[in-house]
């Protein structure tokens, strides 16, 4: 039986569980799923778990060093599995592509401005920076549209939630860094942001920008008592970007963007594939009229089949999983 926020369906949940990691921005993501929830079922006591993941603690090393994005799901996961949570909220971006085996991408929320952000207390925009300039970010696929763009700046790796990043610039570490624009936002530090990096050529990761909520696939019920905060336009684009990245292997270790964008059924996706230097990029534009998941996993994988035949694959790292 579908449910709405006035008439929450009779057997609505008594209790849940949220896993977040316990840094500011991914609290501040459980607490919003924590307050829709409440709105949905008054009733329901929804409580938060909070965690440390080994992404959070390993910090002197690029995540591309370490096993990836997914460091940031597994202790969360590992609280599904054993009961102590019910669901784990995730930025959608820190999602591996292929699901582990008994879980499920239950939740697609509505997203949050997409775009990569510039943030500096010295300068205005990323063309203002001086040869030489300490440019940090934790990207690969920042990293070589930034060698490609801007060859004069220095890249460095920064690591550590929003908060770590963004003290390590105040202290003069860096001259400026770049980070997704929803967690600025969501922090309510849009003020730190001084420009907006524009979607060509600064595509986004797959998912940038969108929650996504996990469950294990043997509880049917809690992913149907998810299912009114699914958010349409963002869960058929984030579908075809995750497609396209799926394809291609991607992960940290892949310097790889994918954004669509769907609107009145019709949906535009630009997606790329480039070495880290930079020196190397294959480019690939997609439109299509989308009415399912089915359709828009179609046309991420009509993107990654052009990316392919461009030369993508010999772009893409050699890892062993």
């Amino acid at each position: 039986m579908p449910q709405t926020l006035n008439s929450p369906s009779p057997l609505a949940p008594k209790r849940l569980v949220i896993a977040s990691r316990e840094s500011r921005l991914a609290m501040w993501q459980a607490e919003h799923v924590r307050d829709c929830l409440k709105k949905l079922y008054p009733e329901c006591d929804v409580q938060i778990l909070g965690m440390t993941t080994r992404g959070d603690q390993i910090l002197d090393k690029a995540l591309s060093k370490v096993g990836g994005k997914g460091l940031f799901v597994k202790e969360l996961e590992t609280a599904l599995e054993d009961g102590r949570a019910d669901l784990a909220v995730h930025s959608l971006k820190d999602v591996p592509m292929v699901m582990p085996e008994g879980f499920d991408l239950a939740c697609v929320m509505a997203r949050e401005d997409a775009r990569d952000a510039f943030v500096s207390n010295d300068y205005a925009t990323l063309e203002d920076l001086p040869k030489g300039a300490i440019v940090g970010t934790s990207s690969l696929r920042r990293e070589s549209v930034l060698r490609a763009k801007l060859p004069h700046l220095e890249i460095h790796p920064l690591r550590g939630n929003l908060d770590t990043r963004m003290g390590k610039l105040d202290r003069g570490e860096y001259q400026a860094i770049i980070l997704a624009a929803a967690g600025l936002k969501r922090l309510g530090l849009e003020s730190r942001i001084r420009a907006y990096l524009p979607y060509d050529p600064y595509t986004p990761a797959a998912g940038q920008g969108a929650l996504g909520i996990e469950t294990l696939s043997k509880h049917p019920n809690i992913k149907q008592w998810l299912a009114p905060l699914n958010d349409l336009p963002t869960l058929f684009a984030v579908s075809a970007e995750r497609m396209v990245s799926r394809q291609l292997g991607g992960s940290c270790e892949v310097p790889l963007a994918a954004h669509a964008v769907w609107d009145q059924s019709q949906m535009q996706i630009r997606s790329f594939v480039a070495s880290v230097d930079g020196k190397a990029i294959c480019i690939a534009n997609g439109n299509a009229r989308v009415q399912s998941i089915e359709d828009a996993e179609a046309l991420g994988l009509a993107v990654a089949k052009d990316l392919l035949a461009q030369g993508a694959a010999d772009l893409i790292p050699k890892i062993s999983k």
